[in-house]
This record gives structure tokens, C-alpha cells and sequence, in this order.
């Protein structure tokens, strides 16, 4: 598996984690992290911008709830 790969794995994994996992990951990189600065390349400078142009211009959003319902049937599908 290629590093982007791996990091793509990560994010998504971090995103539905428990907190006890996502404590134990911090522990293991906190020193590192504290160290780094993070800086945003323009490819996604641009992918923002037209996000944000999107919701401006009335684009669909998904709401808190609806987000959270989503995230929890990923979680309930992992166990």
C-alpha cells in the first residue's frame, strides 16, 4: 500500500473512530504533531473555494443530524 493510500485509510478511519482509539493514536504522534505546521497546497485551496462557492450559490447541504445519522450507520457496520 502506497503513503497516500495509507493516508487516505487513516482520515476516513479517524473520522469514525471511538474516543479510546483516537486517544491512544494521539498519544503515539502528539510530540510530532505539536512540531508541524500544516500547510495547504493550491489544489485544495481551489477545491474550498468551489465548495464554499457551491453552498453560497445554494447548494444541498447535509445537515448535523443527517451527517451524524450517516456516521453512525459506517460505525455500526465496522463493529
Amino acid at each position: 500500500m502506497n503513503t497516500a493510500d495509507i493516508k487516505k485509510e487513516l482520515h476516513n478511519y479517524l473520522e469514525i473512530a471511538d474516543d479510546k482509539k483516537l486517544k491512544a493514536i494521539y498519544v503515539m504522534v502528539k510530540d510530532e504533531i505539536k512540531g508541524t505546521t500544516v500547510v495547504y497546497t493550491d489544489e485544495l485551496k481551489t477545491e474550498l473555494d468551489r465548495r464554499v462557492e457551491y453552498y453560497l450559490n445554494g447548494g444541498k447541504m447535509v445537515s448535523p443530524k443527517e451527517m451524524n445519522k450517516r456516521l453512525d450507520a459506517i460505525r455500526k457496520k465496522r463493529k
